[in-house]
């Protein structure tokens, strides 16, 4: 990756991590998840507002480290107002992309999550990219099978590397 690149990308990292999306509470909740990345102690509620199958809001409340924040924000920025299968099936690309599982790029509307390639450079820093996104997972899945209001709890120890 150039410098120049890997300047860019550290810039969208750090413009999620200073202004974060997604932080507004919601006032209609169906599904919560919580996640947990105990190998930098990285915390994130996760809660959603879903509506004729979309995800019509998010609120992302994250404790940690300045790339588990910024891929918070990113999440939310990206998923606000998506159809409910087109949010899982980003969630499961982006979770592909940071375990070096896909390296198809995503549209150019996710130019900002995409920055967060980046951080396969770092190895012990993927968990907490994935952090965010795992825990959405959890929550989708927990909503499809009738249980989004039940807290689900999710934690980053149970991806592989």
């Amino acid at each position: 990756m150039s410098s120049s690149l890997d300047e860019m990308y550290r810039e969208v990292i750090l413009d999620h991590f200073r202004s974060p999306r997604g932080r507004k509470p919601l006032a209609k909740v169906d599904i919560t998840t919580d996640g947990i990345n105990p190998s930098c102690g990285d915390e994130l509620a996760l809660h959603a507002q879903v509506e004729d199958g979309i995800l019509k809001d998010v609120h992302v409340d994250c404790k940690g480290c300045a790339i588990s924040v910024a891929s918070g924000s990113m999440l939310a920025a990206a998923v606000k107002g998506r159809p409910f299968a087109e949010v899982l099936r980003l969630a499961e690309a982006v979770r592909k992309m940071l375990k070096g599982e896909e390296d198809a790029a995503l549209p150019e509307e996710f130019e900002d999550v995409e920055a967060l390639k980046g951080v396969r450079q770092f190895p012990v820093r993927v968990k907490c990219a994935l952090l965010a996104w795992v825990t959405l997972i959890e929550g989708l899945k927990n909503y499809q099978s009738g249980h989004g209001t039940d807290k689900a709890r999710v934690s980053t120890e149970d991806e592989k590397s």
